[in-house]
C-alpha cells in the first residue's frame, strides 16, 4: 500500500482534493466520519464525554448533542484539550483498523487518511507523504461565512481554535494551493493523484 496524509484548516478545501482522489481511486479513511463512529450511542468515548462534561450531552435517544458540546469546547483551550484527549486515542485505533482492512483488500491501494487535525494529534501511522491543502485564514473565513451561514466571530473563533497555518505547513510534504476557483483546486488535485501514482508504482 502507499498511504498519505491529507490535512488542511476548517474551510481549506481539504475536504474537496480528498473526494477528488477519491473519484480516481484513493482509498479514502475519513477521520472526521471516524470521528463520529467512535462516540455513537453506547461507546466507551461517548461515556467518558459524558463523564467529563455532564450527561445533558447525550440525548434522550443516546446520541451525542453536539452542537452542546462544540459550544463547550470551541474558544475554551482547555476544555478541547480534555475532549482530544477522549476521541483522539480512539479514532487513531479505528484508523489502524481501517488502514489494515484497506491493505488486506489491496495490497498496491494508495490510501488517503483525511484528518483535519493531523498537526493536533498524535500520528496514528507512518505516512509516505503529507499533504496540506492551504489558503489564507481571511479567505477561509469568507468561505464559512458564505457556505456555511456562520458570523464572522463564529467563523474566526473555529479558526483559532485549531493549529495556524505555519504550523501546518511546517510538516508538509506536498502543499496544494486552493486560494483560487474549484477548477484551479481539482485541477490541483488531479495532478496531485498522477503524482502519488507515479511515486506508488516506484515504491513497488
Amino acid at each position: 500500500m502507499y498511504l498519505v496524509a491529507l490535512t488542511g484548516g476548517i474551510a481549506s478545501g481539504k475536504s474537496t482534493v480528498a473526494k477528488r482522489l477519491a473519484e480516481h481511486g484513493a482509498v479514502r479513511i475519513d477521520a472526521d466520519q471516524l470521528a463520529r463512529e467512535v462516540v455513537e450511542p453506547g461507546t466507551d468515548a461517548l461515556q467518558n464525554i459524558a463523564n467529563t462534561f455532564g450527561e445533558q450531552l447525550v440525548l434522550p435517544d443516546g446520541s451525542l448533542d453536539r452542537a452542546s458540546l462544540g459550544a463547550a469546547v470551541f474558544g475554551h483551550p482547555e476544555q478541547l484539550v480534555k475532549l482530544n484527549a477522549i476521541v483522539h486515542p480512539a479514532v487513531q485505533q479505528l484508523t489502524r483498523e481501517r488502514i489494515a482492512e484497506a491493505e488486506a483488500a489491496d495490497p498496491d491501494a494508495i490510501i488517503v487518511y483525511d484528518v483535519p487535525l493531523l498537526v493536533e494529534g498524535k500520528l496514528p501511522h507512518p505516512f509516505e507523504q503529507v499533504i496540506v491543502v492551504s489558503a489564507p485564514d481571511e479567505l477561509r473565513i469568507d468561505r464559512l461565512i458564505t457556505h456555511r451561514g456562520m458570523s464572522r466571530s463564529d467563523a474566526e473563533r473555529r479558526i483559532a481554535s485549531q493549529v495556524s497555518e505555519a504550523e501546518r505547513l511546517a510538516i508538509a510534504d506536498i502543499v496544494i494551493d486552493s486560494t483560487g476557483t474549484l477548477a484551479d483546486t481539482l485541477t490541483r488535485a488531479d495532478a496531485l493523484w498522477l503524482t502519488l501514482r507515479a511515486q506508488a508504482e516506484a515504491k513497488a
